[in-house]
């Protein structure tokens, strides 16, 4: 199990776009806020997208409940492979960890998101949003869970996220 969490705002950064020649492309956002939805995910090798949403920046408590939300999910014993980010190694966080030792944790180097496909796996999600202007965090969930729901549907480009970290993966189970 691949975890990472991210961000998505309305003050993303806008894409390019078209517009009739001469006439600048209008794309209205609505409000300011830095941080409407923090999304939790895990990517699996058989090709299976978990995500739990927080209605803010997400902290250790968070974590946890992301954790429980995937042990609910995913019978047994598992590996948990996630980077070293300073909320993955929080107190509690660790507690939670040392109380439930079916979840094996292994840590990827200090900074190299480029190796974690679920990095490539919300930063497409995130590509496919960049001109979206919902105007409710209700619209923005929607928009994300849309987006993780078109990947859930492409193994191909799951697929292609694993090669592009450079693991080698014939198939997903």
């Amino acid at each position: 199990m691949l975890f990472d969490e991210t961000g998505f705002s309305f003050l993303a950064p806008l894409g390019r776009t078209w517009a009739p020649r001469g006439q600048r492309p209008l794309l209205r956002r609505v409000t300011k806020e830095r941080r409407v939805l923090s999304t939790a995910i895990g990517l699996t090798i058989s090709g299976k997208i978990f995500k739990r949403h927080f209605e803010r920046s997400m902290r250790g408590e968070e974590v946890i409940q992301a954790l429980e939300h995937l042990r609910r999910h995913i019978p047994g014993r598992w590996i948990l492979i996630w980077d070293r980010a300073p909320i993955h190694k929080r107190v509690k966080v660790t507690e939670y960890l040392t109380r439930h030792p079916e979840i094996i944790v292994e840590w990827l180097p200090p900074y190299a998101p480029e190796i974690n496909p679920e990095e490539y796996c919300h930063g497409n999600v995130k590509r496919h949003l960049k001109n979206a202007t919902p105007a409710t965090r209700p619209q923005m969930r929607q928009s994300v869970n849309r987006g993780f729901a078109r990947l859930r549907r492409r193994r191909d480009l799951l697929l292609g996220f694993f090669h592009q970290a450079g693991l080698v993966v014939k198939q997903l189970w």
